[in-house]
């Protein structure tokens, strides 16, 4: 009998602990914005609960990765610069399991004020209408690692295992 009862227990728990690692594999992201001038422009917090692999970008510019170190790609021009900084971010993400969808934070630095509509307009077309979008930080700053870089982005990415 007392054998009988120690299969039963051991079942039981085996079976719960099935239960709870299944169910330990889902993620869930959830985007929040408080105040109604966020909403559309970026995303204030996201949180992520579940069990997930969490992809650091270090920040992407347009230096060619393709060419000699230090070369800048599209010279001047930072929508170029933007659009190019978000392919390579692409292809990165990629590589480990991620898309732009998975992105929950991303950091934008600039090297002039005025290069916020051309880099809010590239994000836009990025992450598409309606698309998920991370909590965002815009800094301006005096400058950035290689001449000619006008922008430069940091990403935090995190995808279900």
């Amino acid at each position: 009998m007392l054998r009988i009862f120690g299969w039963v227990a051991v079942s039981l728990m085996s079976a719960l602990l099935f239960q709870a690692s299944a169910a330990a594999q889902s993620l869930e992201v959830k985007r929040y914005n408080y105040a109604e001038w966020t909403k559309g422009r970026f995303t204030e917090v996201v949180t992520v609960n579940g069990p997930g692999k969490t992809i650091y970008l270090a920040g992407v510019g347009a230096e060619d990765e393709n060419a000699p170190q230090g070369t800048i790609r599209h010279l001047g021009n930072p929508y170029q610069q933007c659009k190019y900084a978000y392919d390579k971010m692409k292809r990165h993400l990629a590589k480990h399991g991620g898309t732009l969808a998975d992105v929950v934070k991303q950091v934008v630095h600039v090297t002039d004020v005025r290069y916020q509509a051309d880099v809010a307009k590239c994000r836009r077309e990025e992450y598409g209408e309606g698309g998920p979008i991370p909590a965002n930080t815009f800094l301006v700053i005096s400058g950035l690692a290689i001449p000619g870089m006008l922008l430069e982005i940091d990403v935090t990415a995190v995808v279900s295992k």
